[in-house]
């Protein structure tokens, strides 16, 4: 079992810093455990600092565990498409410190909160974000975010208080950041667009950078997560 670098109780402090140095979720759905190492190295070098492993990738645990192991203290590791309570103890046991979810199950909510993670469970709806964070949640995944848009979300924002993480996750590209930040958005899952399996490292790096370049030039200060 791998023991996280820094616990992530609500009071620590160590989401909000990842969250202000870059909010932006890298999903790397499909990796392999033999490539995952130099994808994350090449990701945090650009910047990011929040990782998921999606758990319907090949040896999702190893990876995670590999990951949580080297970079650890460098980001924050955990897993993606967590669907069951019993996927957070083993993301746990893996030494991942997030978990994100592709809905709104308040049970792997309650549970990921008493493993002290970072949660982000999927929404839709208000009526679901709600609920989510009722349970714990530390923000909300908006996804699909291709079926939201950004006038969705700034109708979301109305209602959802500003210090409340809302990252649209799903075919999210740098040039559509500023639309979606100047509705509400607090960040991003970002997945196919970032990563996906055959692309090179090089391409990633390109892609990491173009993303953490759009984020850094039309994130307004104001807006920053509190």
């Amino acid at each position: 079992m791998t023991t996280p670098s820094q616990p992530l109780s609500p009071s620590s402090g160590v989401l909000k810093k990842a969250l202000q140095a870059c909010p932006l979720i890298a999903v790397l759905r499909w990796i392999t455990p033999q490539e995952v190492e130099g994808v994350a190295e090449t990701l945090i070098q650009a910047g990011f600092r929040l990782i998921e492993v999606p758990l319907n990738s090949p040896e999702p645990y190893v990876s995670i565990e590999r990951l949580a192991r080297r970079f650890g203290s460098d980001a924050i590791i955990g897993a993606g498409t967590v669907m069951s309570v019993q996927s957070v103890a083993q993301v746990s046991d893996a030494g991942g410190r997030l978990v994100v979810m592709p809905h709104a199950d308040t049970a792997v909510v309650r549970a990921a909160r008493e493993h002290g993670f970072a949660c982000f469970p999927g929404v839709a709806t208000p009526t679901e974000g709600f609920a989510a964070l009722d349970a714990g949640a530390d923000g909300l995944k908006i996804f699909p975010a291709e079926a939201i848009s950004p006038s969705i979300l700034k109708a979301w924002r109305a209602v959802f208080a500003k210090e409340i993480p809302l990252l649209p996750t799903g075919g999210i590209t740098p040039e559509a950041i500023p639309s979606w930040l100047k509705a509400g958005a607090s960040g991003f899952g970002i997945g196919g667009n970032l990563y996906r399996p055959g692309k090179s490292l090089s391409e990633i790096r390109k892609s990491a950078i173009e993303f953490v370049k759009a984020w850094g030039e039309a994130f307004p200060a104001e807006t920053s997560v509190n």
